[in-house]
């Protein structure tokens, strides 16, 4: 697998050190690995934020086209 070096904030450095230390991932790795894929996915999703689909600078009805729905 292919290794990366990364630089992070020190309050994402504590979060990931809070989510191993309450058993949420066995280790640092495992737990940025999965993250890093979780984010992706959700990025691939959603796709990127393009200002120029949305004039207003918001969208007004919600990510779903539902006033009270919104998907994170």
């Amino acid at each position: 697998m292919p290794q990366v070096e990364i630089t992070i904030p020190e309050h994402l450095e504590m979060q990931i050190a809070q989510l191993v230390e309450e058993g949420e991932f066995l280790t640092r790795e495992e737990a940025i690995e999965d993250l890093l894929s979780t984010g992706l996915k959700a990025y691939k999703t959603s796709g990127p934020m393009d200002d120029e689909d949305d004039p207003g600078g918001l969208e007004d009805d919600g990510m779903m086209g539902h006033d009270d729905e919104y998907v994170f």
